[in-house]
């Protein structure tokens, strides 16, 4: 297989202006190639910078349906959480990083439209105690 050829550029006359360079269109991405726009965080994240406390393994469960009032990211998160999700997962869904999440969670919060709760922690070995009073039970059956 042969590699691709390059094709020779031609010099442009000398009285034609060049052509202005074209904007980078939504689907292509800009310059780098992804389709993240860095106001769009600032929006995002709010002016206040107070955050609640949460990690990346915080469910996150929905009281309400999203009101018509809220920013679509908001109402992606709320449509979202009616299972309870963590926060990682729900930073991966909705492609935003960890810290834009935190400020959304923390506005939804406050508004009392989600409830942030710590992960069921489940012992690693059950308690020797309780399998033992249950074989002797099932042993008197």
């Amino acid at each position: 297989m042969t590699p691709p050829q390059r094709k020779r550029r031609q010099p442009r006359p000398e009285h034609q202006p060049p052509l202005p360079p074209t904007p980078p269109t939504p689907e292509s991405g800009g310059e780098d190639g992804d389709n993240k726009n860095p106001e769009r965080l600032y929006v995002i994240s709010g002016a206040d910078g107070a955050r609640a406390e949460l990690d990346l393994v915080t469910l996150i469960v929905a009281r309400a349906d999203p009101p018509p009032s809220v920013a679509p990211e908001q109402a992606a998160l709320l449509r979202l959480c009616l299972a309870p999700l963590s926060v990682a997962e729900l930073s991966a869904y909705l492609n935003l990083p960890f810290s834009a999440m935190t400020a959304l969670i923390t506005e939804l919060i406050t508004a009392e439209l989600v409830q942030a709760r710590a992960p069921i922690v489940r012992q690693a070995l059950p308690d020797r105690s309780l399998l033992e009073a249950v074989m002797h039970g099932l042993q008197k059956l």
